[in-house]
């Protein structure tokens, strides 16, 4: 439990007592402040207050006690991590293909999740009261690439606002089938549930949220196949997938979206066949990620190439 005093100034009169508190206590939102008013956990003059809209006056002095984050009710679980940045606020994680983000039905265990707990430990100062990782964007279990978490509340609140105004910039590598025309583009969609099969997204006309995708493709391959760049101007389920998917450029190796589709020559060499019938996962990489420091300001901008399927994939692709 943690014990905080402040003093309403002059200047704070009038003020909301949610709104004065988010200004004057660092590393809570107001959302939780909120939750703590209710709970009774702030005082005036020994007695709750529990009105978040009540209107503060100059020289009152409010206690807020603020209890010790709860345990996520996950296990931390020693997984090694790529990390690409870290300090008391948050961490970047270059995440590899193959590693599910959220525990769930099908994965409730060995994801980024449980390796953060472990990694993080004791610096991972409670978001709405319970100890856990704030991931405010996520990377399909099948990308690879680099994923931001914030350690404390404060650091979450500031990344879910740039992620809301889309002021993250997020650029990915993918390799499609086809050869985009004309050869960079913005692709608007909104994209929703399929309404012919749940499990996919889709572009739809109505109850889809609003989705944009720009690219510029990078190579080519004979007339078979592109190395395209995206960057995401939303943040969609599959958003990079669905968009390029529309276009006729499925991503190779995406079972979901028709990137399996066999569209080799028959000319093409026996290696380049084999690379490509083994790349069993959507060609997707995050490969930039940047953003405003929420705590100093500093602008961060973080870069990793894709990894070894990804680039032996390029490479064989190359010879047609």
């Amino acid at each position: 439990m943690r014990e905080h005093f402040a003093t309403v100034p002059e200047e704070a009169a009038g003020t909301r007592l949610d709104r004065w508190l988010t200004d004057t206590l660092d590393g809570l939102s107001r959302a939780r402040l909120q939750g703590l008013i209710a709970e009774g956990a702030v005082t005036r003059a020994g007695q709750p207050v529990t009105d978040a809209a009540v209107k503060v006056k100059a020289g009152e002095i409010y206690t807020v006690d603020i209890p010790a984050p709860t345990p996520l009710g996950i296990e931390a679980q020693a997984i090694a991590l790529d990390v690409v940045f870290e300090d008391d606020e948050l961490i970047v994680v270059n995440k590899p293909a193959g590693l599910v983000v959220h525990p769930a039905a099908g994965s409730p265990d060995r994801t980024l999740v449980n390796a953060l707990l472990a990694h993080c430990g004791d610096s991972l100062r409670g978001i709405g009261g319970v100890a856990r990782p704030g991931i405010v964007h996520r990377i399909d279990k099948d990308t690879s690439g680099l994923i931001v978490a914030a350690k404390s509340e404060q650091a979450h609140a500031g990344l879910a606002a740039q992620f809301a105004a889309h002021d993250i910039d997020r650029h990915y590598d993918a390799v499609v089938w086809g050869i985009p025309s004309p050869r960079k583009g913005t692709i608007v969609g909104a994209i929703g549930r399929s309404p012919h099969n749940r499990q996919k997204m889709a572009i739809v006309r109505r109850g889809g949220k609003e989705a944009e995708t720009s690219f510029l493709t990078r190579a080519t391959f004979g007339t078979v196949a592109a190395h395209v760049e995206c960057r995401l101007m939303t943040g969609r389920t599959h958003q990079i997938r669905v968009h390029m998917s529309s276009r006729g450029h499925p991503l190779i190796g995406d079972p979901v979206y028709g990137g399996g589709r066999k569209l080799l020559p028959k000319t093409a060499p026996a290696d380049v066949f084999a690379t490509v019938s083994a790349f069993k996962r959507q060609a997707l990489h995050a490969a930039t990620l940047g953003f405003i420091h929420p705590l100093t300001g500093e602008e961060l901008r973080f870069e990793r190439a894709p990894p070894a399927d990804f680039a032996a994939l390029v490479a064989a692709l190359k010879k047609l």
